[in-house]
């Protein structure tokens, strides 16, 4: 029920059945060693997270029930079961074992969204190796980086990607073996110390006891670029799954009857933590579509499977918004119940859609691939201030903070930043401390974005610290700028970034991207930048309107405000390794 455009009051029935109806009684006197006993762990405190993902389930009364539901591209649609899941993911690990991998090795999966990926990335964790995942789209150069870094021992991809890893095998000497999973077209390649994913299946014991691992020993890796440098590897702990299945359960608010869809790819943080560990720690069944997004295509998947809860982002959203309502109600999505969005701040007008396409508003919420897990969001029974984060998630500490890390009174911009005490804060910056100790400031995490708390505990995002414009004296947050235009009947996207000005500092600069079938003009540049300053403030308009085909984004759908900055004033671009395009 909307009260006003600014607030969405949760009814009694929601606030009821939801896994957290109470987020107060929630917080108070929480302890994560409480959560820890929901889970099955090892003795002496040690437990493994891919045992914990599927190995418990396959042992109850969950071992027959679907775990994975899978749909490629070509509509081959496959399933597999929690217990079969558990005994191919031992396999694995018995392949990895017979090729002499170590507990602490780096091996590395590159492949598309099959169910191959999520079976290797099961094994990897059971005997105590460190997974990472790569995109599927990466080139040579961006596959050399994070392979010689990681110093890999052990690669699975296809045979159509392994043409990328050959060019550069030679250059990298860790890398021992390569696996090859023989799925579709597949033509045999021919090299020594050249493996085939099935056929070592098939020689390899089904049990395997998973490897009792202590809480802070490392499981799985990403890479995460920047403006220059190489990227950088991020690595998380097996108890980061403690985090990660709590925040699914109150977030996502997964029950034991649901089939949920996430739509992130596993090479990003959100694919692990949300389809892979948190998900099936809490039993639900999960949806991987190894396709292209096409509007009646995720329809037809929301419909077809009986989608309860579905995880997506801001720019799906909006790609959804720009072909309308009508086309929604097409299909019989009644199964639906709860949806929600990551990798960017999502839009007010986005949000607002979800309730006129779906009759459910998408819940916001916030974290980083540093972070490995939920941390602030809007919850299934808590009421939505329209444009806000949310508030932490228990066990989870969050101010605003000054440069030198002093808390800074509500309702002032200052840095976003978490008291470094959960589960799924990562446990380094592989090879780098230097690079590790620059997000701590006097006893609090330092996440780099910008933001404010309101009096009731809400967090509203701003930008990233190095995003915030300054214009004529004034701070603006690029997103709000962005928020403002999208509202536009006109506009499906668009990003802004500050111009350096002789006059004012800066001045605010859009790339706007817009609907189908609008022609652009000067005139529909003066409409938006009047349209902006009757939303904002007159400081807080364009100054510059430039009409784009596309905006640069990276694969989970962030907005690369630095590539757009970059572009227009002739700097260097920096890392594009992890762009969908640019």
């Amino acid at each position: 029920m909307i009260t006003d455009t600014k607030s969405i009051k949760k009814t009694k029935q929601q606030i009821e059945r939801a896994n957290m109806p109470d987020y107060e009684k929630a917080c108070k006197n929480f302890s994560w060693a409480d959560i820890e006993k929901e889970l099955a762990s090892f003795a002496h405190h040690k437990l493994n997270a891919a045992y914990i993902a599927v190995d418990v389930n396959a042992q109850n009364f969950r071992k027959n029930k679907i775990a994975l539901y899978y749909e490629s591209e070509q509509g081959i649609k496959e399933q597999y079961t929690f217990a079969q899941l558990s005994e191919s993911s031992n396999q694995f690990a018995n392949v990895l074992h017979n090729h002499n991998i170590k507990k602490g090795e780096r091996v590395f999966i590159f492949l598309p969204r099959i169910p191959e990926l999520f079976i290797a990335f099961l094994g990897i964790l059971k005997i105590g190796a460190i997974a990472g995942t790569l995109f599927a789209a990466f080139q040579e150069q961006a596959l050399f980086d994070r392979l010689q870094n990681s110093e890999a021992s052990l690669l699975i991809t296809n045979a159509e990607l392994f043409k990328r890893v050959e060019k550069i095998w030679k250059k990298l000497p860790h890398l021992k073996h390569i696996i090859i999973v023989e799925r579709g077209a597949f033509e045999f390649p021919h090299h020594e110390h050249l493996l085939f994913f099935h056929k070592e299946l098939k020689k390899a014991d089904k049990e395997f006891s998973a490897t009792p691992m202590k809480k802070d020993d490392p499981s799985f890796m990403l890479y995460t670029s920047g403006t220059t440098g190489k990227p950088k590897g991020v690595v998380h702990k097996h108890e980061a799954i403690i985090q990660e299945y709590s925040s699914a359960k109150w977030v996502l608010d997964l029950k034991e009857d649901d089939v949920y869809w996430c739509t992130a790819d596993p090479g990003w943080v959100t694919g692990i933590a949300y389809e892979i560990l948190g998900t099936w720690a809490n039993g639900a069944s999960c949806i991987i579509f190894d396709g292209r997004f096409n509007a009646d295509r995720w329809y037809a998947i929301l419909q077809d499977y009986k989608v309860t809860v579905w995880y997506t982002a801001p720019t799906a959203i909006r790609m959804l918004m720009s072909e309308g309502t009508d086309k929604v109600k097409k299909y019989h999505l009644s199964a639906l119940r709860h949806m929600a969005s990551v990798g960017e701040p999502l839009n007010p007008e986005a949000l607002l859609w979800g309730i006129k396409a779906f009759g459910l508003p998408f819940h916001d919420n916030w974290w980083q691939t540093e972070l490995g897990a939920i941390c602030i969001a809007n919850y299934p029974a808590m009421d939505i201030k329209v444009g806000s984060m949310g508030k932490p998630i228990p066990g989870v500490i969050a101010a605003i903070v000054d440069d030198q890390g002093k808390v800074i009174p509500n309702k002032q911009e200052g840095n976003l930043a978490l008291k470094p005490n959960f589960p799924s804060l990562m446990k380094e910056i592989w090879k780098n401390k230097k690079k590790y100790s620059s997000y701590f400031v006097n006893g609090w995490y330092i996440s780099g974005d910008r933001a404010w708390k309101d009096d009731d505990n809400y967090f509203w995002f701003i930008g990233r610290a190095d995003d915030v414009i300054k214009t004529s004296g004034e701070r603006v947050g690029p997103f709000e700028v962005e928020s403002a235009l999208i509202e536009h009947l006109s506009v499906a996207e668009a990003g802004v970034i500050g111009k350096p000005d002789k006059l004012r500092g800066e001045i605010i600069k859009a790339f706007v991207v817009l609907k189908k079938g609008i022609t652009p003009s000067d005139e529909l540049k003066e409409v938006l930048q009047e349209h902006v300053k009757r939303h904002l403030a007159g400081h807080a308009y364009p100054r510059e309107i430039e009409f784009v085909n596309k905006l640069p984004k990276t694969r989970s759908g962030k907005i690369m405000r630095r590539i757009l900055k970059a572009k227009e004033l002739g700097l260097p671009i920096g890392d594009t390794s992890t762009l969908e395009e640019y």
